[in-house]
């Protein structure tokens, strides 16, 4: 019997910094657990795609793989597109156990995430009194995901920002330009933008645009291969690796 494989699934881009942005991470995973097999795939864009690498999976013997969602929220690709993937490899491939592991957030991992970025980019702890946040996400049509980033902007209101509000780049307004002037409108000194997403794209470029149109004082970069997102990563494989009833105390 080989160990259990990651493959950790992105949606993928036709631009290129978003791949490199993910086998970076992978890499870094790699890194954080020696001897784990982790393995990178892609629902669209670009390749390997997940039929693929399960396949060359199962030619070479392996018998179990965490499918880990490279994403976010659960919302259409976690609930729908990899799932289907998923059962269709399965079918395929019986004698390879797959399970799907959960969705990235929330987790106060990803909000360590998101203030190493903004530290970066220069907002320091005594700035924040006097600071607005826009916490920039992807955005999605599905309502549970949208609870989920109103969620994080709460919580992360109590960290000392004087605002924390959320935009988004697709499906829903408002847009990170919109909130950015109505902080400004309301007599917030400084504004910090966020862009809660893992890896450069369309979406994160159009964030990045309306930031500088509005003028903010602070944009952070996208999550990006972080430490932190290396360790929940590994975090969700090993939950998904815990049967049901037991505790990873156990």
């Amino acid at each position: 019997m080989t160990h259990p494989t990651l493959l950790v699934i992105a949606h993928g881009s036709r631009d290129p910094r978003h791949a490199a942005t993910v086998h970076a991470l992978t890499e870094r995973v790699r890194a954080e657990r020696p001897g784990l097999r982790v393995e990178t795939a892609f629902l669209e864009f670009n390749a390997p795609s997940v039929p693929r690498v399960l396949e060359r999976l199962a030619a070479q013997g392996a018998d179990e793989v965490v499918a880990l969602p490279l994403l976010l929220t659960r919302a259409f690709h976690a609930k729908t597109d990899i799932p289907s993937v998923l059962r269709e490899a399965r079918a395929r491939l019986p004698r390879l156990r797959v399970r799907q592991a959960e969705v990235l957030g929330p987790s106060p991992l990803l909000n360590a995430t998101l203030e190493r970025r903004l530290r970066e980019a220069g907002v320091r702890p005594g700035d924040l009194p006097r600071t607005g946040l826009v916490l920039a996400s992807a955005g999605s049509s599905d309502p549970e995901a949208i609870a989920v980033i109103a969620e994080i902007a709460r919580e992360l209101r109590h960290t000392g920002w004087c605002a924390v509000r959320p935009a988004f780049a697709s499906a829903l307004l408002p847009r990170t330009e919109d909130v950015v002037r109505e902080l400004r409108a309301e007599g917030v000194e400084r504004v910090a933008v966020a862009p809660y997403v893992i890896a450069p794209g369309r979406l994160p470029d159009r964030i990045a645009a309306g930031a500088e149109a509005a003028g903010s004082d602070v944009l952070a970069d996208v999550l990006g291969p972080a430490p932190e997102l290396a360790r929940l990563l590994l975090n969700r494989f090993d939950e998904a690796r815990v049967p049901v009833g037991a505790s990873l105390s156990a």
